[in-house]
């Protein structure tokens, strides 16, 4: 019967009837087309679902060999952007604090995600060719430099290759216009401000013993002054040593604790929003030898008589602190910005050298924190914007207006915009302190530019080159359609965030081409990474 023999015949309501694969089929061919189509697809989705079940099973599988609490034996392929290990279960990423490529590890899953896990390492079962021992007495328990266990030359590699990786990824860039990083002049002591805070609960290397009847060891007032423990941001670790700063620094940090824990006045706390103490911060000038202390606390009646004693204290332990600043927080968050603020010793600021510009900074001045790092950086930014001497150069986010200041001399006019009033005070004064008159400094938010860009281009000249730092969160899209808008010959974009610079990127490229990236190496045996991209304007056709 050929074809039509695959059918039975019709049902009372003139639908197809089908019995299996021999049939009777009065429809024509047509029809008889149709219905064998819809058999195969039968077909196709009976060995989907199969296809499907199975994969559903592996998922199981997968679900519980990766799952919170399970503990698996991993090798570390990679370092991932934000400087953890990359390991996997078959396909599935699981993500490893505190591992180096090439270990092989046994960990914990701490956190389960539907595409990715977390976990931490609990022993390393086999070590990697690139393994040195950290040099601190704290790595490991402070949150700080996380990456002391690996040598500086592979530190180096694995920030060139996660710049390469997300660009490559994010903007649809090649990964060739990567230059190799330029390392850091100096990889320890290399830090001009630290940020230390009180707090009445103190990391221990080892908890207090339980009491004999079984219970907890009740909990002692504790008083530390530190870095933040890792894990455990209420915690802080009374620091006796410090790689990152200068031993200055530290020898004022042990003064103030001990200084402060003998006041008799509490640490702050956000439990009950009760305490004195809060931050100290100490900031040096690396060139000049200038420093400043500066101490955050909440209010207090006795304050102003607590202050001149330890100021004084200070100034005859380490007659070279240049200036002693006090401040009074009324955040109930534990985050060092100030509400009041108070000379008590000093100018109450200090003066930085960089290249042959100096500095002015105060307390709550922005201004990048390794000083030798930031002339490497400026320099990069200087050699990739080509300037002739004739350009108007925008300089947004501007901060202190150390970028401007530092092109200054090789342009006709800059213009920097910055959002923060104190930063653009900042800037001008650095201006006037430096003699320089071909650098104007707005105050402004991003967006204002954003909204009515050919206005201000109007009111104070279009720009031939726009420079861009913005904050690791990177440029509003808004800010990005006004540079656009712009169309400025050039745009230097400057990044703590390769990420995001790489979204910023995508998003000009359709009118720029990309001609270098620079990554750069501020902060050793740590992974952040500090990015330099040029771009210039594609030719019309």
């Amino acid at each position: 019967m050929g074809m039509s023999a695959c059918y039975s015949g019709w049902t009372r309501m003139g639908r197809i009837r089908r019995k299996g694969v021999g049939c009777f089929l009065p429809m024509g061919m047509v029809g008889c087309l149709i219905e064998f189509g819809l058999w195969i697809a039968q077909g196709w989705k009976t060995q989907c679902n199969d296809v499907g079940a199975r994969m559903e099973t592996e998922e199981r599988n997968m679900s519980q060999q990766v799952r919170k609490g399970a503990e698996l034996e991993l090798v570390v392929k990679k370092l991932a952007f934000g400087g953890q290990g990359l390991g996997r279960v078959d396909d599935f990423v699981v993500f490893l604090d505190r591992a180096l490529p090439g270990q092989r590890v046994r960990a914990r899953v701490i956190r389960k995600r539907r595409q990715y896990a977390e976990a931490r390492c609990l022993a390393v079962l086999e070590q990697t060719e690139h393994y040195q021992p950290a040099f601190c007495e704290h790595f490991g328990a402070c949150g700080g430099c996380s990456w002391q266990e690996l040598p500086y030359h592979q530190q180096l590699h694995w920030k060139s290759v996660q710049v390469a990786e997300c660009l490559q990824h994010l903007a649809n860039s090649s990964g060739a216009l990567v230059a190799p990083i330029l390392p850091a002049p100096e990889t320890i002591y290399y830090r001009n401000k630290m940020e230390y805070s009180f707090s009445d609960q103190l990391w221990l290397p080892t908890p207090p013993a339980p009491t004999t009847s079984g219970r907890d060891a009740p909990r002692l007032p504790a008083f530390g002054l530190g870095l933040h423990a890792r894990g455990a941001y209420a915690k802080v670790i009374n620091l006796e040593s410090c790689f990152l700063q200068s031993p200055l620094s530290v020898g004022i940090l042990k003064e103030v604790r001990r200084f402060a824990e003998a006041s008799g006045l509490a640490p702050y706390t956000t439990r009950s929003h009760q305490g004195f103490w809060r931050f100290l911060v100490v900031r040096e000038g690396k060139h000049t030898g200038q420093s400043l202390v500066h101490v955050l606390t909440a209010k207090h009646r006795d304050q102003d008589r607590v202050m001149a004693d330890l100021g004084g204290h200070l100034l005859r332990s380490f007659p070279t602190i240049t200036s002693f600043v006090h401040s009074v927080s009324h955040k109930k968050a534990q985050v060092a910005i100030a509400d009041d603020t108070r000379t008590v010793m000093g100018p109450g600021s200090i003066e930085e050298q960089l290249g042959a510009l100096r500095f002015h900074i105060s307390a709550h001045s922005f201004f990048q924190t390794n000083t030798l790092g930031a002339e490497r950086l400026y320099d990069t930014i200087l050699n990739l914007a080509g300037l002739q001497g004739n350009e108007t150069v925008w300089d947004l986010y501007c901060g202190t207006g150390s970028i401007a200041l530092y092109l200054a001399h090789r342009v006709r006019r800059v213009l920097g915009f910055e959002v923060t009033p104190e930063a653009v005070v900042d800037a001008r004064r650095n201006a006037e302190l430096n003699r320089i008159d071909n650098c104007v400094f707005r105050l402004g938010d991003m967006n204002e530019l954003s909204r009515e860009p050919t206005a201000m281009m109007d009111e104070i000249g279009p720009p031939d080159v726009i420079i861009t730092d913005p904050p690791r969160a990177g440029m509003h899209p808004r800010v990005v359609k006004a540079i656009l808008e712009l169309a400025p010959a050039k745009i230097i974009a400057v990044s703590c965030n390769p990420s995001t610079l790489a979204r910023d990127l995508a998003m000009l490229l359709p009118v720029y081409q990309l001609t270098a990236v620079q990554p750069l190496d501020l902060f050793p045996h740590t992974p952040h990474i500090e990015c330099v991209a040029a771009l210039e304007k594609r030719c019309q056709s």
